[in-house]
């Protein structure tokens, strides 16, 4: 197999607490992201996992070094992200682009769609006249199902999915080669979502993309991805190929995770055994000891609140947990 296109080795993205008063002092830090490690290979989508606040999206922030990492490396087809300057990095990121979650958000609503999409062009300097600016920018909206014609239009002219396949086309500028996806399908209509995963489908086989694909509907991940990551309080806990990741989860997060996962017949619904947490979600300003996990894990024994368990590698899953050592 040859190498992967992103190399993540113990990523850590921690955000300061200082104190109030005269003189300000760091006093803690949010553990956000905490010792992260995987890998994307080349035309493979990840599936990225887990609760709102877990991390996720700092993850895919930082890969793109969008947000700086505070430890840990990130390579990227051999070259260490973290550690460029700002000219080789702004060169680097014409082969990085995001889609983002809110594309009510993400869209600005002063510019014209057709002004949106060429941006990344004139940034990168990919376009020589007003003409091939003009073409390129008509070919990336066909792309992504919408007319040319729209270019002249603002984002409040569109509907949701419409605006998310703008900023598809945006992150297509560029011709990048891997695309963070954070919840690309979140704030969309269920009846729209398929669509928006197919169209990422369709890009990926004709262009030869690779994904993060970030999101916390468990369906649509296990529908898109490759591979998945289930992250828990800054950490993963498990990573897996997604037939046996959903059929025979590991870790005690991911089964709880999938247990709270409907099933549309009734009878299987009815048999099934739920996996029910109790607790909250600690907090990242003050993780608890050992395994993140172990203050809510129905499964929890005398080492996990003591020793911080290794992703391990295993045949068919790398796993977090004690039960395994």
């Amino acid at each position: 197999m040859s190498d992967p296109l992103v190399a993540v080795k113990d990523l850590e993205v921690y955000f300061p607490v200082r104190s109030s008063g005269v003189v300000s002092r760091h006093v803690n830090d949010v553990k956000a992201v905490d010792g992260v490690t995987f890998e994307i290979n080349r035309g493979e989508t990840l599936g990225l996992v887990g609760e709102s606040g877990c991390g996720k999206t700092t993850t895919g922030l930082a890969l793109l070094r969008l947000l700086q990492p505070t430890g840990g490396t990130v390579r990227f087809d051999g070259l260490d992200v973290i550690d460029l300057d700002r000219a080789d990095l702004r060169a680097l990121r014409k082969r990085m682009a995001m889609i983002f979650q809110d594309p009510y958000a993400s869209l600005d609503p002063r510019m014209s769609i057709g002004k949106i999409v060429a941006e990344p062009l004139e940034i990168h300097s990919l376009v020589r006249s007003r003409a091939d600016k003009h073409r390129r920018v008509g070919d990336l909206l066909e792309m992504v199902g919408l007319s040319p014609d729209y270019r002249n239009r603002y984002p409040h002219e569109f509907s949701g999915g419409q605006r998310q396949r703008v900023g598809i086309a945006r992150a297509l500028a560029t011709e990048p080669d891997f695309i963070v996806c954070d919840e690309p399908i979140a704030a969309l209509d269920v009846s729209i979502q398929a669509a928006v995963m197919n169209l990422l489908e369709d890009l990926q086989r004709d262009l030869g993309l690779t994904y993060l694909f970030i999101a916390h509907d468990l369906s649509a991940v296990q529908h898109f991805s490759d591979r998945i990551a289930v992250m828990y309080l800054g950490r993963i806990v498990e990573v897996a190929d997604r037939v046996p990741l959903y059929e025979e989860p590991k870790h005690p997060y991911t089964d709880a995770l999938l247990s709270a996962v409907p099933v549309p017949d009734p009878v299987v619904e009815r048999s099934r055994t739920r996996t029910i947490l109790e607790g909250d979600v600690p907090s990242p300003l003050d993780p608890p000891s050992g395994c993140n996990f172990h203050p809510r894990c129905p499964r929890a024994f005398e080492p996990c609140s003591v020793a911080d368990p290794a992703l391990a590698a295993a045949p068919e899953h790398d796993v977090a947990c004690h039960l395994y050592d």
